[in-house]
Order: structure tokens, then C-alpha cells, then sequence
């Protein structure tokens, strides 16, 4: 098990979109169940391979209540999105000690390669459906308060100071 330390805000690997993965090796799976490892320590319900440094397109994601069924994704894309809305309080172990409620399509189809390199389309629906897009954003260079109005992202990153 290696869990991995989480880059801290502002670090500018968390601006910068992250490299699409070619083929899934033994490396790729080897980083993923870093991630997972490092997921399940924090615990949260996702994780993208920028947040630990890696700056390929891997994301980790498991709303499950049982845990232990964790969903490896790379090169995950959004095919549809629903248009019924859906809110939850978002955080980054890249921020500790602040969160907002963020607005997301409450259901989403993903296409992305699969732990097998297969390319797989999945819906995910709810926390699963907000984990997956959370981590997409990481994975586009963006931090969840950027869907944030400017005064709330503002505030919400003068109260992460005082964390830090």
C-alpha cells in the first residue's frame, strides 16, 4: 500500500491540463492503486492523477458504501450529460479544511479506458456521476470553487489561508 502525498494549493500542476495515457501497462495500474490507496487513507470518493503529481489522465473514483470497488478510468470523457441538476459539498485534499456546494448534472455517460485498456462507456448517476466530473476537472487543470462565483471563490480561498 502507498499512499501518496496530495500536491498543496497553489501548486501550478493543479492549473495544467494532464497528458492522455496511449496504453494501460503495469505502470498505469500500479499508479492507479497508488491512487486508490491514497483515496482511501483521506477516505474520499475520487482522485486524479494530477492531485498526486502525476500529470497523466487517471481518475479513481468509488461512491460505493461498501467501499473496495473502485472504478479506474483513463482518458475519461463526457459523452451527456443529464439536465436534471444535482448538489453536493465538494473538497480537495489539495485544500484542506474548506468546502462549497457545487451544481452538477446529477447523471453522466463517460467514455475512457478501462483497468484492461478496453474502451468502455459508463453512466454514473449521483455522488458517483459528481465524483467523476470533479475528477475530470482535475484532470483539465481546474479546481472545484472555479464553478464558484468570484466573490464565494474569493472567500472560500481567504478562509482555506487560515488552514494552511
Amino acid at each position: 500500500m502507498t499512499v501518496r502525498p496530495c500536491l498543496p494549493w497553489p501548486d501550478k500542476r493543479l492549473r495544467s491540463p494532464a497528458a492522455p495515457v496511449e496504453v494501460i501497462t503495469d505502470e498505469i495500474r500500479t499508479i492507479w492503486q497508488d491512487m486508490i490507496d491514497t483515496m482511501e487513507a483521506m477516505p474520499g470518493v475520487g482522485l486524479a492523477a494530477p492531485q498526486i503529481g502525476v500529470m497523466l489522465r487517471l481518475a479513481v473514483v468509488d461512491a460505493s458504501t461498501e467501499r473496495g470497488k473502485a472504478i479506474r478510468l483513463a482518458n475519461p470523457e463526457i459523452l451527456h450529460a443529464s439536465v436534471e441538476p444535482r448538489q453536493h459539498e465538494e473538497a480537495s485534499p489539495n485544500l484542506p479544511g474548506v468546502s462549497a456546494k457545487i451544481t452538477r448534472p446529477r447523471a453522466v455517460t463517460v467514455r475512457y479506458l478501462d483497468a484492461d485498456g478496453a474502451l468502455t462507456e459508463r453512466d454514473f448517476v449521483g455522488l458517483a456521476a459528481t465524483s467523476v466530473q470533479h475528477q475530470i476537472d482535475h484532470l483539465n487543470g481546474r479546481m472545484y470553487f472555479d464553478r464558484l462565483s468570484k466573490v464565494k471563490r474569493d472567500m472560500l480561498l481567504r478562509r482555506a489561508r487560515k488552514f494552511n
